[in-house]
């Protein structure tokens, strides 16, 4: 069973989550949800998924490898954050995880009751959409929790401002 949002309820917000990774596409889902978070009075989530099948069979090592994708995670999402502050006066929650990007996503929205709204960006290249647009919003979408809001990849700062 789905458990209600709690984003309406006093002393909650809706929050807009965001998953961050080094595509192009991904900053149009950042500016798309930071602006439409201001303008809705909402909150932003930037979550970051470490993939954690890059660490197996590195015995010994495993822990400084660990260490090494924490710090680029935080680093990346430390970006993404001051990108999000520069283009709305909003300051997001940042969150990494270990895991499968789906799942973890999936994860989080069951501990977040909050999160109201899942904010992808489809990539623009001739191979589709991307794999996280693939996996939640085509096979999952029928069953997932919340709404997903899929922004265009090629959408200028101007039209993304325009339909926030």
């Amino acid at each position: 069973m789905v458990q209600r949002r709690r984003s309406l309820e006093e002393g909650h917000k809706r929050k807009f989550l965001v998953v961050v990774d080094e595509t192009p596409e991904c900053d149009r889902a950042l500016v798309y949800a930071a602006r439409r978070a201001e303008r809705t009075g909402g909150a932003l989530v930037l979550l970051f998924v470490i993939d954690d099948q890059d660490f197996r069979g590195f015995l010994g090592v495993e822990q400084m490898m660990r260490q090494e994708a924490r710090q680029a995670a935080e680093l990346t999402l430390g970006k993404a954050a001051a990108h999000a502050r520069s283009v709305a006066r909003i300051d997001p929650e940042l969150v990494v995880t270990e895991g499968t990007r789906s799942q973890e996503v999936q994860k989080l929205i069951e501990r977040d009751l909050d999160i109201a709204i899942l904010v992808l960006a489809a990539g623009v290249s001739s191979e589709g959409p991307g794999p996280l647009v693939t996996a939640l919003a085509g096979r999952a979408a029928g069953s997932f929790p919340i709404p997903i809001t899929i922004v265009p990849g090629d959408m200028s700062d101007e039209d993304l401002a325009a339909v926030a």
